[in-house]
């Protein structure tokens, strides 16, 4: 992740995702909302799907590869990024509302 991809708007970076990962991304948050609406613990939804995440890649990449994926995700941690598309992400929800 870049920072200009995080000053792109949600709708513009949405427009930059693939057909492919947007369906998975629409099926995976699906998932999550029904979790989350059984009362299931927010940090039991994450680690069941970072879980199951670490297990997709294990079979289907070598480790340095995972690792390489697992550093650019606490990077956009560090630096603020992961919080800020949520926050840009919310802001667009609730103008839609």
């Amino acid at each position: 992740m870049t920072d200009t991809a995080a000053t792109l708007s949600v709708a513009e970076h949405a427009q930059d995702v693939p057909e492919d990962l947007a369906r998975c991304a629409m099926v995976i948050e699906s998932a999550v909302d029904h979790l989350l609406k059984e009362k299931h613990p927010p940090l039991a939804v994450a680690s069941a799907l970072l879980g199951g995440s670490l297990s997709l890649l294990a079979r289907t990449m070598d480790k340095e590869t995972i690792l390489r994926i697992l550093d650019s995700a606490a990077n956009s941690v560090r630096s603020g990024e992961v919080h800020a598309s949520m926050t840009a992400e919310n802001g667009a929800e609730n103008e839609k509302a």
